[in-house]
């Protein structure tokens, strides 16, 4: 944001944002001075408001420099005190993304959006809509005698997640449940009686959680989603394998909001026609 004040006002909040910033970094007047190449008289000016003029733009910059935060910030032509390399860090991170039920990264996310809509393109059937039989034979090739564990280990928190103060939006390819529904592509091999029960039971989560729970399916011949999670405002984690892409940034978080939106727009299937969308699906289970 961009400050609209005079040059005595300006010159204050140099002289507030200079001191708070030596302070947390536990910097004195004299060392302060010592990394800039200036008397300390001259820091102590900087300090005292006794004027109103400010300090050039070497001045000011190697002050930023030898603090670890940006010009911008103490000049008053910004609200974030992090400099542009501490920005860019902070704008986008890369986690690893373990095949684990609900991991405890992703786990963290959802605490740290409680409270917060929470918008989710799934790689399959999300793990928090799933029977008991369907995590237990999508994760016992990856977590083997491990599996009975993990899966009572995840039940706080999958419960947690379901009772959240949040509300959730999935948009799901049309083709997904179809396969499921079929036991073909990555379903093939899953029981009937599995996939008639997990249908059953999206049907009564889309039913009895309507609408803090919203699930759409979109025509993926129209359009295209990589598997994406948009924690409220704060995050959007992109799926990429192995591996999870965090951004934290205001432009790119509201870019894959609007193509969130634009997957909702474009669904064949809204939310309040699934159950019945399901039930066909059921119904053609040999």
């Amino acid at each position: 944001m961009l400050y609209t004040i005079d040059k005595r006002a300006r010159s204050d909040l140099f002289r507030i944002r200079l001191g708070q910033a030596m302070q947390r970094a536990g910097m004195s007047q004299s060392a302060l001075a010592r990394q800039i190449g200036v008397d300390r008289s001259t820091v102590s000016q900087l300090l005292s408001g006794a004027d109103a003029r400010l300090p050039n733009a070497h001045v000011a910059g190697n002050c930023a420099s030898a603090l670890g935060v940006s010009a911008d910030w103490l000049l008053g032509l910004s609200d974030r005190p992090e400099n542009a390399a501490d920005l860019l860090a902070s704008a986008m991170s890369v986690t690893e993304a373990p095949r684990a039920l609900v991991d405890e990264q992703i786990f963290a996310w959802h605490q740290e959006a409680a409270g917060y809509k929470i918008r989710h393109v799934p790689a399959s059937l999300p793990d928090m809509l799933k029977t008991r039989a369907t995590l237990e034979w999508e994760y016992a090739p990856h977590l083997g005698r491990t599996t009975e564990q993990a899966i009572n280990a995840s039940a706080d928190r999958l419960g947690w997640m379901r009772n959240a103060r949040s509300d959730y939006e999935i948009a799901l390819p049309r083709h997904e449940l179809h396969s499921f529904a079929t036991g073909t592509g990555y379903y093939d091999g899953l029981p009937a009686d599995t996939r008639r029960d997990q249908i059953d039971h999206l049907i009564e989560l889309c039913e009895t959680l309507y609408p803090r729970l919203r699930v759409y399916l979109f025509d993926a011949r129209r359009v295209y989603s990589a598997p994406i999670t948009l924690f409220g405002p704060l995050l959007a984690v992109l799926y990429v394998g192995r591996s999870y892409l965090a951004f934290r940034d205001t432009e790119r978080i509201i870019a894959f909001t609007s193509h969130f939106d634009h997957l909702v727009r474009e669904a064949d299937v809204t939310s309040r026609a699934l159950p019945d969308h399901l039930r066909v699906l059921r119904d053609q289970i040999a």
